[in-house]
């Protein structure tokens, strides 16, 4: 089975060997494509939704891996104990809600040496909750999927700091690996924040004011980050 590119670039992090928890494992095409190529012989696939858990839990028959793939009902990283797994993937939701999946299961977390995340929306609040809580960003990459640019974020427990402020935005990583999807994705946020600042443009209230200038500061932050890999 060929996956799309979002997801191949999410299975192209998990190691070889990896014991893996697919967390909202939609349709289970991930655990299958990672026992096909042999990268894992021990993966738990979990969905909050009946539905989608019996797509993964058919395909997973079909392929004859219930040995191999096990499927469980649950909310985030409920359906697991400590010390099942040492990777996990949270794909496919909002960075928001990712972050809330890591902080409502510490105990399971702490037992977890790589996190496969990729947020659908809310890149920057999951970045600024890693780096907070203690967790160290350690490769991103971003996979193109016709007009939509998806951000994989991989982090580990440890400690990093931030330099730069638009570092939460625009991941760290991208920049340093001059990813090759990273100059279109600054090129859409330049286009939608320069709409943005035309509609602040003639605003005299003093909010209006302030709100120009922290949005032009990000403008000027976006371009200089996009000299830097042209």
């Amino acid at each position: 089975m060929k996956l799309s590119p979002r997801l191949q670039a999410i299975a192209d992090y998990v190691q070889k060997g990896a014991t893996v928890a697919d967390i909202g494992t939609d349709h289970g095409y991930i655990p299958v494509y990672l026992v096909d190529n042999n990268v894992s012989n021990k993966i738990i696939a979990t969905d909050i939704n009946i539905g989608p858990l019996e797509n993964a839990k058919s395909y997973i028959e079909k392929k004859s891996y219930e040995e191999i793939i096990e499927t469980r009902l649950g909310n985030g990283l409920e359906p697991l104990s400590p010390n099942e797994v040492d990777t996990v993937i949270i794909a496919g939701m909002g960075g928001l809600l990712i972050t809330e999946i890591l902080e409502s299961s510490q105990v399971v977390t702490q037992k977890i040496n790589r996190f496969i995340l990729q947020p659908m929306v809310g890149s920057e609040e999951l970045r600024r909750y890693l780096y907070r809580s203690k967790y160290k960003i350690i490769d991103e990459k971003l996979a193109k999927e016709g007009h939509k640019i998806y951000e994989i974020i991989v982090a580990a427990h440890g400690e990093d700091n931030i330099d730069n402020e638009i570092y939460y935005e625009i991941g760290k990583k991208l920049v340093e690996n001059k990813d090759k999807h990273l100059k279109e994705l600054l090129e859409v946020k330049i286009r939608k924040t320069e709409k943005i600042l035309i509609a602040l443009k003639d605003k005299e209230t003093v909010n209006g004011k302030l709100k120009y200038k922290q949005i032009e500061r990000k403008y000027n932050e976006y371009k200089e980050v996009l000299d830097t890999i042209c």
